[in-house]
């Protein structure tokens, strides 16, 4: 796909974090080919300069914004940012975070603490500043990030990764109790896709990886902006108005989520 397909989502405006690589970087080229105004965040300005010439080739409209999540005052920057330059914030999507994988014993305070400074509070102070802005226009839609990791079948590893998401995917629930009468819904995906440092596991752990792949009921891994991007496209979109409050595996049908 290399144009602009407009629609649904014309003349929105979405703030997405870690939108220079990866699945915040397809779901900025989906949300850009439906017409929304992206402002795309991240630590690294020649990727967020990259992905934006990359939309506005094929006619999107894109802002690059640098934002270290982990620090409040960039991220309120960033919020403020993406107002000047659009007008406000319609969709917020929390991507970027930090990942600490290892053994609970292996696990230092400072590393889980680094995880939850990038990930729920991250999270949490940017929909804390975008809530008066959605309200003001009328209603807007809110999408978290998780992972299926705090259902996987041996969370072994998976500890400070999954407490940081399902500390996440409390908040999400919460918000969209709290602010459905505002008109902003707030949801959660738990995504599968072939994100750089996927990429950078299954290199290093081909055998392992072959076999995560035959665990996954359509048995590939996720395109960034095929698979993830466009059913964000979805969630945000007033085709899913009535939904919120829920997380969604996108992930193949390989978690099994009670």
């Amino acid at each position: 796909m290399g144009t602009l397909e407009g629609g649904k989502l014309d003349g929105r405006v979405a703030l997405i974090t870690g939108a220079g690589q990866g699945v915040g970087q397809g779901v900025a080229f989906a949300l850009a080919r439906q017409g929304m105004a992206i402002a795309v965040a991240g630590r690294t300005e020649s990727k967020l300069i990259d992905t934006a010439e990359q939309i506005r080739a094929f006619g999107g409209t894109a802002e690059p914004v640098v934002c270290d999540i982990a620090d409040p005052d960039a991220i309120a920057a960033a919020v403020d940012r993406t107002v000047r330059a659009f007008g406000g914030v319609d969709i917020l999507v929390n991507n970027a975070s930090f990942n600490p994988l290892g053994p609970l014993l292996d696990l230092k305070p400072a590393v889980l603490e680094k995880a939850y400074r990038s990930g729920p509070l991250a999270a949490l102070h940017a929909m804390q500043l975008v809530h008066p802005i959605m309200k003001e226009r009328g209603g807007g839609s809110i999408v978290n990030m998780v992972t299926s990791a705090a259902v996987r079948w041996d969370a072994s590893g998976y500890g400070g990764y999954a407490s940081t998401k399902e500390a996440l995917r409390s908040l999400t629930r919460t918000a969209a109790s709290e602010w459905g009468v505002d008109g902003i819904r707030v949801n959660a995906i738990a995504p599968h896709a072939l994100s750089p440092g996927l990429k950078w596991w299954t290199e290093k752990n081909p055998e392992e990886a072959a076999e995560f792949v035959q665990t996954i009921p359509l048995r590939r891994i996720g395109d960034p902006e095929e698979d993830i991007g466009r059913a964000v496209a979805w969630i945000v979109s007033d085709d899913a108005r009535y939904l919120t409050g829920a997380t969604i595996p996108l992930d193949g049908g390989q978690a099994r989520w009670a």
